[in-house]
């Protein structure tokens, strides 16, 4: 028998939890709610950790999903530094560490993504990082107080980011990545092009088509080596090698589970009363007619929020067109829709010289994502022409013209 009960078990101390406990609450839940996360702070927000927190422009408490008042003042209680060691589907029942074992009427899974850890040669060398949480940004804020050169293992957002943050105090960075181009693998080579000169114009070094092979150091890393031969010298290593979802718990629970926990189009895992949401969510897009697994801050916050809805009783299928975005310091802000899995053609609307543009990623006619940078009205339309999978054949060119109203489109 269970040691108590709870009618809402939310797993995962994110942005996703956070977000069903918050509209749980505001859609008139009544029951306990019990949000339970590993890491000792209240749930926050990711992002600033490679930008903003990095840089000492903001706190830790700038960046709390609610103010932690907020959580006894709601009746939510949160639980900090614990894991949810296992999961009875079947029983309903749930094991958190240091051997409570709580009985849930309906549950959350929201554990998010664990990072890639190098498993090379020198790996073991002080001064090689990773970025995920709060520990680990202030951990690289610290060593890159002392150095002089920093390697950014990767080419997309977190290499990207951090180097932009790094280099705006002054540090000199060299991005090392198999990306021929920065931020390529989203946008292609000439919209990662445009983003890969600005890093460079402000002062981040960019070696593209590498492949990390080792890292030297006595002690602590010292340099950098790749597949070809090339050596970076450095006192600070910051890896961005991507992540990989968190499945332990929901594996373990006999959850169907690959690339992510497996969810229909209700964010329902294939055990009922079970939802997820996140990083780790792979669920059936109705819009995109395939499934999904989305990585950011805004899916997170929309995914929590929708299971919360369906708890409830709404049955509402998940129909939110993924909204991703990304600040490289203070000198470019950039958003996207999607994501396009792949494309047959680039519209380019906008300037590009002046750092105001779309890119439109149109197959088969039809918008598979778009990229804005300085043009969120641009991105509002091509939102809409996603959802409603309107075929956009012949009007190409108008949207190749930046004066043209696209809200006539569909």
């Amino acid at each position: 028998m269970a040691d108590r009960e709870v009618d809402f078990l939310l797993v995962g101390g994110g942005l996703a939890g956070a977000s069903c406990a918050a509209e749980l609450r505001k859609r008139g839940a009544e029951g306990s709610i019990l949000l339970v996360g590993r890491e000792p702070e209240p749930p926050y927000e990711r992002p600033p950790l490679s930008k903003e927190y990095l840089r000492g422009d903001a706190s830790r408490a700038d960046a709390y999903v609610n103010e932690p008042a907020w959580y006894e003042e709601n009746s939510v209680e949160l639980m900090t530094g614990k894991n949810v060691m296992s999961i009875d589907a079947e029983a309903k029942t749930a094991k958190i560490q240091g051997g409570v074992e709580v009985a849930f009427g309906q549950a959350l899974l929201g554990t998010g993504s664990n990072v890639n850890i190098l498993r090379i040669e020198g790996a073991e060398n002080e001064g090689i990082h990773y970025l995920r949480a709060y520990g680990n940004a202030d951990a690289i804020r610290e060593d890159a107080k002392a150095a002089e050169r920093v390697v950014l293992v990767g080419g997309s957002y977190i290499a990207a980011e951090v180097a932009a943050s790094l280099a705006a105090t002054g540090t000199h960075c060299t991005m090392v990545a198999v990306e021929d181009v920065a931020l390529s693998r989203t946008f292609g080579d000439d919209a990662g092009g445009f983003f890969q000169k600005g890093l460079e114009e402000h002062g981040v070094t960019f070696v593209g088509g590498e492949s990390v092979s080792a890292f030297e150091g006595d002690g602590r890393v010292s340099s950098v080596l790749t597949e070809s031969g090339r050596s970076f010298d450095c006192d600070l290593v910051v890896v961005g090698a991507g992540v990989k979802p968190d499945v332990m718990i929901a594996q373990r629970a006999g959850l169907e589970v690959e690339n992510g926990i497996v969810c229909d189009s209700k964010l329902q895992t294939s055990v009922p009363g079970i939802y997820a949401a996140g990083d780790v969510c792979s669920y059936d897009s109705v819009v995109h007619g395939r499934r999904i697994r989305v990585e950011h801050w805004d899916v997170a916050m929309q995914q929590g929020m929708h299971a919360a809805k369906n708890m409830l009783g709404a049955g509402e299928d998940y129909d939110v067109v993924p909204y991703f975005f990304s600040d490289l310091a203070d000198w470019a802000s950039l958003e996207y829709v999607g994501p396009a899995a792949d494309w047959e053609q680039e519209v380019w609307r906008g300037s590009r010289d002046e750092g105001e543009f779309s890119v439109w990623y149109l197959k088969g006619g039809k918008v598979a994502g778009c990229l804005s940078v300085g043009r969120s009205e641009d991105l509002a339309e091509a939102r809409r022409l996603l959802a409603d999978g309107v075929d956009i054949g012949d009007a190409v060119d108008k949207i190749a013209d930046s004066d043209a109203d696209l809200s006539s489109l569909g």
